[in-house]
């Protein structure tokens, strides 16, 4: 199985920078560009919930967590799915590799 997959991954002649996912729906990071991207993504979010106001221990000042939290996340998902959508393969379903492929 991770054999297919990794030449699935690897038969990449447009250079995309994701891939349709083998199963499913979505795309996986193909080149390491993808991987920057996905990385960078993750750093960012996990920045943000370690600096929540809430953290800290009596703060007063925690009713604006959607301005603070959800939004720049709702935005860096955002961002996220639009790089992924112009440097990717066209999203389908798919389940294991095609036939006639």
């Amino acid at each position: 199985m991770l054999k297919k997959y990794t030449a699935y991954i690897k038969d990449n002649p447009e250079g995309y920078w994701f891939k349709a996912k083998l199963y499913g729906w979505g795309w996986t990071p193909a080149k390491w560009q993808g991987w920057l991207v996905i990385i960078l993504y993750l750093f960012l979010v996990l920045s943000l919930v370690l600096s929540r106001e809430e953290a800290i221990l009596g703060n007063p000042d925690s009713g604006s967590n959607f301005l603070t939290f959800a939004l720049p996340i709702i935005v860096l998902t955002t961002l996220l799915i639009v790089v992924a959508y112009k440097k990717a393969e066209k999203p389908r379903w798919q389940w294991g590799k095609d036939k006639n492929s």
